[in-house]
């Protein structure tokens, strides 16, 4: 497991047991649930055997996505979402965790029938698999110190307004190639991973940090941060710097579970089990 993935591991722990000490209506105010679906789409549930047991392969260092749980049960937002659509088909399901880069080779050989885990798609992914549509996607985000935000004389967000700022971001990375082809006004200083750009705007160097949502969202809510900071700004989606997000990655010939899936999927976000297992997992959001 890499060092961003042991320290993301335990950001989340805190950050559950942190949730966990709150009432509900706290969190449901602060978190921004994302909507990825039509709320006018009504897709008819396609015709699959109940008798099928779907295999779902899944990794177990991403977390919120995909983590060990207790007695190594593997858990996360998309894990739970997996069993939540298995439960509304009313199919049975299983769940195995195995290395990332294990997932897809794994699935072309037979030996699971749906990867859920952060495969980013693509238009490759797509030509050699079938894809459910996006469940998550991957915002950018600012981040600034509280007093900036929260302080008094503090102004609403302004993108406009950046110009001059000093902007703290990972070199080399989708996220420095947006401020520099959207934002060329901002005074971007590069760094060479999160954990430098974030320790930068606590000691006051920069005046924000541009860069994943999710990650920023661990950070602000984790104890490293300090609570020196707050996310502002945002969502920044735009594809074609942060991609589509990821979705259920089935074999190509599958194609009826993969619409089944979908019709699931959008099964679950009007009944509100979506926002149910998204609160959980995201204690602080990242859009």
């Amino acid at each position: 497991m890499g060092l961003h993935r042991i320290l993301a591991c335990f950001a989340l722990l805190g950050l559950l047991v942190g949730v966990l000490l709150q009432a509900a209506p706290v969190a449901a105010q602060d978190v921004t649930i994302p909507n990825l679906w039509d709320p006018r789409a009504r897709p008819e549930r396609p015709d699959i055997s109940s008798g099928r047991t779907i295999r779902f392969l899944t990794d177990d260092d991403f977390p919120p996505l995909n983590f060990q749980g207790p007695e190594g049960v593997p858990t996360g937002f998309v894990v739970e979402l997996a069993r939540a659509a298995c439960e509304r088909l009313g199919l049975t399901c299983t769940v195995q965790a195995r290395r990332f880069d294990t997932l897809l080779p794994s699935l072309a050989e037979g030996r699971g029938d749906v990867v859920a885990a952060a495969v980013p798609i693509t238009a490759n992914l797509r030509q050699a698999y079938a894809v459910t549509k996006p469940l998550f996607r991957f915002p950018a985000r600012f981040v600034t110190r509280r007093d900036r935000a929260q302080g008094a004389g503090a102004k609403p967000f302004d993108v406009a307004a950046l110009a001059g700022a000093k902007v703290g971001v990972v070199g080399g990375t989708a996220h420095e190639a947006y401020l520099s082809t959207l934002l060329p006004a901002v005074a971007r200083q590069a760094y060479p991973d999160a954990g430098e750009a974030q320790a930068a705007l606590r000691r006051g160097e920069v005046d924000y940090v541009f860069g994943d949502g999710l990650t920023l969202a661990l950070w602000v809510g984790g104890s490293a941060s300090e609570e020196c900071c707050a996310l502002v700004g945002g969502p920044f989606l735009e594809s074609r710097f942060f991609g589509e997000g990821i979705g259920f990655v089935l074999r190509a010939d599958d194609d009826a579970l993969r619409r089944a899936l979908d019709f699931a999927l959008q099964r679950l976000w009007d009944d509100g089990k979506y926002a149910e297992l998204y609160l959980r997992f995201f204690p602080v959001g990242p859009f």
